[in-house]
């Protein structure tokens, strides 16, 4: 028996229909088209409206076309891994609902909060419990309600996110040369007074007060929150390539969390790659925070080949951030039409 890897075998992805643009939100707040795509390059992001609908239902939405578009045998899958900072209840965990709907009688589930690293987090996670014998067939699922906690009056926050969900397939395979590399993660607890929510939590739970003084928004500081994103996600990418002896023309295609075009930009000229190999969806989703990730790898299925050297780099609350190299396991071509 070979060393046992773990390998993403197709990608699952959901976005509400209803599209609220930038002439839309130019309605709701003192804001303009041309204001927000210099600032953060988003045009339009989608948003649940329907009512009584949280994250599991994305969640669920993602992970039920990736089954159907792999295949798989919903009894051979191990376990469910919701990353997510939207839950739908403080408890049960999102998972659970999501592996309920399901229908999935032989897995486990649990959620995991790291904000906008929280999908890069959660693959690594379940590819080591894959390495290790421990399950086969894992999903891994981003997801996040963003407009649940977006204060619409708020200009400088309310244009930046929407809501979705991604999921990808992880096998076990013996197959040498595919699948998880490498992965570096970090946290700086220093990010707290810089992006966060005050209220509904055990600090400050829910009250009358916290409602009034309409503390259960994002609250960000978006010049520092721009200086870390930039510093740490480049830096991070570049550890990547040199603990691997990867040189910039090693590497395909980086895949960033997909929270601002102008950070975005600004990691590609700090590692020194040009923007035709960064995956950028950013102006039809904006910042879906752990969707973000898995929803471009969806969105860029198709031009991935088996061989190609991917990058992961993310940076969210806590200050969470890190980078992972994964070697892709499959012609992402014969999934296209199967959205």
């Amino acid at each position: 028996m070979g060393n046992i890897n773990a390998i993403i075998t197709g990608v699952g992805g959901y976005v509400p229909d209803y599209v609220l643009n930038n002439e839309e939100l130019s309605r709701m707040v003192d804001t303009s088209d041309e204001w927000i795509m210099t600032r953060v390059g988003i045009k339009e992001r989608h948003i649940l409206t329907e009512e009584g609908l949280g994250t599991s239902y994305m969640a669920r939405k993602a992970a039920k076309q990736l089954m159907v578009k792999t295949d798989v045998d919903p009894d051979t899958i191990d376990a469910v891994l919701v990353a997510t900072t939207t839950p739908d209840y403080k408890f049960p965990s999102t998972s659970s609902i999501v592996l309920g709907k399901l229908g999935l009688k032989n897995a486990f589930a649990f959620d995991l909060s790291a904000a906008c690293a929280g999908f890069m987090y959660a693959l690594d996670m379940a590819a080591s419990m894959i390495k290790c014998g421990r399950c086969k067939k894992i999903i891994v699922i981003g997801a996040d309600k963003m407009s649940s906690m977006v204060d619409y009056s708020d200009r400088q926050t309310c244009v930046l996110f929407g809501d979705g969900a991604g999921a990808v397939l992880l096998e076990a395979t013996e197959e040498e040369g595919i699948g998880v590399r490498d992965a570096f993660f970090r946290a700086d607890g220093k990010g707290l007074p810089y992006l966060h929510m005050k209220a509904g939590g055990s600090v400050c739970p829910p009250s009358h007060f916290t409602i009034d003084h309409r503390l259960h928004y994002v609250y960000q500081e978006g010049r520092t929150v721009f200086r870390y994103a930039v510093t740490n996600m480049g830096d991070d990418v570049l550890e990547i390539l040199k603990r691997n002896n990867l040189t910039h023309d090693d590497v395909q295609w980086v895949i960033p969390h997909e929270a601002n075009y102008r950070i975005i930009e600004a990691v590609a000229k700090r590692v020194e790659l040009p923007m035709d190999r960064i995956v950028v969806n950013i102006e039809r989703y904006g910042n879906t925070s752990a969707a973000t990730i898995p929803l471009a790898l969806w969105d860029h299925e198709p031009n991935l080949k088996k061989g190609d050297n991917v990058i992961f780099t993310a940076f969210g609350a806590g200050f969470s951030h890190g980078a992972s190299y994964y070697k892709w396991a499959y012609d992402g071509i014969a999934f296209a039409g199967k959205k």
